[in-house]
C-alpha cells in the first residue's frame, strides 16, 4: 500500500509539469513514440528535482517541435531548424538555466544541420534531444536526412538513394562532448541517457529512435506501432568494448545504444565567454 501511494504521488508530481487543462488532448497520432519521449523527459526532470523556473524547453517545427507546448515551464517554440540558435542565445544570457532542445531528424539535421554542427563545435551547455523517426512526419512524409537507403517516402516513391546521416557519428565528429542513443522501446534506458545528458556540462546530444507509423511505417509496410517498437527491440544492441560494426552486422543489429561519447576535458562556451568578459574588464 505504501509503495502504491508512493507511485501515485510520483505520478501526480510528473503530471504537474504538464499544461493539462490548456493544451490537451495532444495532436500526435495514437501510438506515436513522441509521447513516450515527453513522458521520459518529465520523469527525468522530476527525478533530478529541477524547479520549473530553472528549466527552458526550446523546439523548432515538426511533430517533435510540439513537445514544449505541453509542458508547464519556460518554453520557446521557434522556427524550423533554428531551435539551437534561440537556445544558444538563452544560454549565453542566462547560463544558470537548464536548457533542453527538442528536434526531429529533419529539423535538426536538414535545415538545422549547420546550427547543429556549430553548437557541437562550440560545446555550449545545451541538451539536444533528437527524435529520429526517419521521416518528415508533420509535413507529409518526405524523406529526411536519416531516411535509410532504399526506404520509401513521398519524395522517394521508388526508394531513397541518398546515404543517410548517422546522427551520433555526426555529433561526435562535430565535437559534441556527450553523445548517446536510445529508443522509445527502451524507455528506462532513454530516461538514463537523458539524465546523464542533463548532468553533463557541455553540448549533449541524445538521439532517440522513434516510430512514425502513419507515414514512414505505412509507406514501407512496417506494420502497426507495436510492430515498429518490436523492430527497435530486435535490432538494438547495447554498446560495449566487444561490440564492433562487424559484430553488429553479423548479429543483424542496426542501432547501437548507450553513451557513445563522454568527454569532460573540453571547456564549455559560457565559461569561456565569462572568462573573456572578466579579462577584458580588468585589462
Amino acid at each position: 500500500m505504501a509503495e502504491e501511494t508512493k507511485l501515485l504521488t510520483r505520478s501526480a508530481d510528473v503530471h504537474d509539469w504538464l499544461r493539462v487543462k490548456k493544451k490537451f488532448p495532444h495532436l500526435w497520432c495514437p501510438g506515436c513514440g513522441i509521447g513516450i519521449v515527453l513522458g521520459a523527459t518529465l520523469r527525468t526532470l522530476e527525478a533530478l528535482h529541477y524547479d520549473k523556473d530553472e528549466v527552458v524547453m526550446v523546439s523548432g517545427i515538426g511533430c517533435t517541435g510540439r513537445i514544449p507546448v505541453y509542458v508547464d515551464c519556460n518554453t520557446l517554440h521557434t522556427t524550423h531548424g533554428r531551435a539551437l540558435t534561440f537556445a544558444t542565445g538563452i544560454k549565453l544570457a542566462r547560463p544558470d538555466l537548464k536548457v533542453l532542445v527538442f528536434m526531429g531528424d529533419g529539423d535538426a539535421l536538414a535545415i538545422g544541420g549547420n546550427h547543429f554542427i556549430h553548437a557541437a563545435r562550440r560545446n555550449i551547455d545545451l541538451t539536444a534531444i533528437v527524435v529520429n523517426n526517419s521521416i518528415y512526419g508533420m509535413t507529409g512524409g518526405q524523406a529526411s536526412p536519416t531516411t535509410p537507403l532504399g526506404k520509401k517516402a513521398t519524395t522517394a516513391v521508388y526508394g531513397c538513394i541518398e546515404q543517410p546521416f548517422d546522427t551520433c557519428a555526426l555529433a561526435i565528429g562535430a565535437g559534441a562532448t556527450f553523445v548517446a542513443r536510445s529508443t522509445v522501446y527502451h524507455v528506462k534506458h532513454a530516461e538514463k541517457m537523458i539524465k546523464e545528458g542533463l548532468e553533463h556540462k557541455g553540448f549533449s546530444v541524445i538521439e532517440l529512435i522513434s516510430n512514425c507509423h502513419t507515414y514512414y511505417g505505412r509507406i514501407n509496410k512496417l506494420g502497426e506501432p507495436i510492430d515498429m517498437l518490436n523492430y527497435m527491440k530486435e535490432k538494438s544492441i547495447m554498446s560495449g568494448p566487444d561490440v564492433t560494426p562487424e559484430k553488429m552486422t553479423e548479429m543483424g543489429k542496426q542501432y547501437l545504444l548507450g553513451v557513445l561519447q563522454h568527454d569532460t576535458s573540453r571547456p564549455e562556451l559560457c565559461d569561456l565567454y565569462e572568462e573573456l568578459i572578466s579579462r577584458e574588464k580588468s585589462s
